[in-house]
């Protein structure tokens, strides 16, 4: 098995949870390199960013300060040059709605953050191992 690089960019407020995130990628995945953001205003910008790195990998907890993670994500999905970033709703919800509505919005996967530490880990890690996995594009970008 080979370790998983690339960046991850991960939108989250909560100060447990990032603290968690690090944790829990620290150790397993020391090749992936974590950027956090608790900002959902500058999120896209960054994203577009041309002098910044494109992360592999975006995981968005749907409870964020002042916006909906889903217009956020609606926001990244209504930009074709984004197309082939994978977002990952990582959140606490389990409502079948709520499920529903990110897909429905554009995400490309769906976890629950899990309670327990070592699940936490486990499903974080797994997630990653799949998202960072060289694979063909899994979403069209539209042509011009």
């Amino acid at each position: 098995m080979t370790m998983q690089e690339g960046l991850v960019l991960v939108v989250e407020d909560s100060e447990e949870d990032i603290e968690a995130v690090a944790r829990a990628l620290g150790r397993s995945h020391p090749l992936v390199r974590l950027e956090f953001t608790d900002s959902p205003r500058t999120l896209v910008s960054r994203l577009l960013d041309p002098a910044a790195e494109r992360p592999a990998l975006v995981l968005l907890d749907l409870n964020l300060p002042g916006c909906s993670g889903h217009s956020l994500l609606r926001d990244i999905r209504l930009r074709p040059e984004l197309a082939g970033v994978p977002v990952v709703v990582f959140t606490s919800s389990t409502a079948p709605a709520e499920v529903e509505d990110c897909y429905a919005a554009g995400a490309d996967s769906y976890i629950f953050k899990p309670l327990n530490f070592d699940l936490f880990r486990t499903v974080l890690g797994s997630t990653v191992d799949f998202w960072l996995t060289d694979r063909p594009a899994t979403r069209d970008v539209p042509t011009a």
